[in-house]
């Protein structure tokens, strides 16, 4: 298990020594986004080490929780695979160094285009619908080879407590609805006609989703793969049980595990451990939602109508969901002083605002925190998936820098004792107004 207080220390460091060596410039750089290194490291291990170890597992990574190259080329060094689901996160998994062969491609509307790259390159190829397995045919015909492809199903298991990120509801846009009429037998009859068809895949979504709704979405794509193999034994060779694994935003443990996530797999769908079947799996958020924070400078404070009020310049552009959605996406904020320092200042509710022209871009609502001054640091954690590194452009903001932080053992250089050294490395340097201009299109 990763050390959670470990994980709490190098945060204080690292915002300490972000603002010491002015990569929290008040002037220049207001608000960053930082990766904690070791913390991935330590992520990686615990994934890898909660799965049997006989079993023939491929982690991919869901790019799409954090596409940003370094990020990726980090997983990859923890032997982990990807995930993509659109031509953007396949260029960036190639920039990262993945093989086609720690690949894999999903999503619901793939071009003819993305189709003949993934059979061309052999990444492993999900196909979501009937139509695109007609497609993926003519392709097949036109002399393309025919290696690791599968189709997603919609086991129908139900909804967890975010709709919007639940993935096998009744009528759930992604994969074939194996309980529809006809839809099964279907299946079966595409499959007994396609030996290549070796996989089959699904996913029943994560935040929000209990993990037992999960392994019932896993084990009915389980029995869908023995069903098969009755047909033609040995034809499924693997089953791609997608991500599945929330995220507690309310502290910094892991709840749940991975661990916790294999034994409810393990009582739903035994067979998946059988050694019948390799196994893919698609984690996304649990990876990296802890191993990474953002930092914001306060630019002013104000009260109105009593309310105490923190303007930052971290909100809707780098905390989509949190500011349009505050109950289902709620995010913890931690309070420093302008050192970098965790705040000792009373406390105080507080409203902790972003920088955009409407009156919800909040990070927090009457939060009791200790009382933010002008140049404060809020910090806010959890945030290394799906927010700085999937901005939204409202306003026009430049996208803020991303550093990746490690903490080693160092010398002072005066008495020789050893002293904890925080080093940065850029992982995206921050956005000039150049830049924005020029994505805004040219005259």
């Amino acid at each position: 298990m990763p050390d959670h207080h470990a994980r709490r220390v190098r945060r204080d460091r690292a915002v300490h020594a972000a603002v010491s060596q002015g990569l929290l410039d008040p002037d220049e750089t207001p608000v960053a986004a930082f990766v904690d290194v070791t913390g991935i490291a330590e992520t990686a291990r615990e994934l890898r080490a909660a799965w049997p170890a006989e079993l023939d597992v491929l982690h991919s990574f869901a790019a799409k929780a954090n596409p940003l190259v370094p990020v990726l080329a980090l997983l990859l060094e923890h032997g982990l695979g990807c995930e993509v689901s659109s031509p953007g996160e396949l260029a960036q998994a190639r920039a990262a160094g993945f093989p086609a062969g720690r690949t894999v491609l999903d999503s619901p509307a793939k071009s003819r285009r993305e189709l003949v790259d993934a059979l061309t390159s052999g990444i492993a190829l999900n196909i979501d619908n009937f139509e695109e397995l007609e497609r993926v045919d003519r392709l097949i015909a036109d002399g393309l080879p025919a290696r690791r492809l599968g189709v997603r199903i919609n086991p129908q298991v139900g909804i967890g407590s975010i709709e919007a990120m639940s993935t096998a509801g009744r009528t759930t846009k992604f994969g074939i609805a194996l309980a529809d009429p006809g839809n099964r037998d279907r299946l079966l009859r595409a499959y007994a006609a396609r030996p290549w068809l070796r996989w089959v895949h699904v996913h029943v979504g994560s935040q929000g989703i209990p993990l037992e709704l999960n392994a019932d979405g896993v084990a009915e794509a389980v029995a869908f793969a023995q069903q098969v193999n009755a047909l033609r034994p040995g034809q499924v060779e693997g089953v791609d049980i997608g991500g599945g694994l929330p995220v507690d935003f309310t502290g910094d443990e892991d709840t749940p595990t991975f661990a916790d996530h294999v034994a409810v797999l393990r009582r739903a769908a035994p067979e998946l451990f059988s050694g019948a079947f390799r196994v893919v799996t698609e984690y996304g958020r649990s990876i990296l939602a802890k191993n990474g924070f953002i930092a914001s400078r306060v630019e002013y404070t104000k009260y109105t109508g009593g309310r105490a009020i923190a303007l930052t310049h971290a909100g809707a552009q780098v905390a989509a969901r949190t500011v349009f959605a505050p109950d289902a996406w709620p995010l913890r904020v931690l309070a420093y002083d302008r050192h970098g320092l965790p705040s000792g200042a009373e406390l105080e509710v507080q409203d902790v605002a972003g920088p955009c022209c409407f009156a919800g871009d909040l990070l927090a609502r009457e939060r009791k925190l200790p009382k933010l001054g002008t140049e404060d640091v809020v910090v806010v954690p959890d945030t290394g998936a799906y927010y700085f590194s999937s901005p939204f452009q409202y306003n026009s903001l430049p996208m803020p820098p991303v550093f990746g932080f490690e903490i080693a053992d160092g010398s002072d250089g005066a008495d020789g004792s050893d002293t904890e050294v925080v080093s940065f490395r850029v992982f995206r340097r921050a956005e000039t107004l150049d830049e924005l201009v020029a994505r805004s299109g040219t005259l």
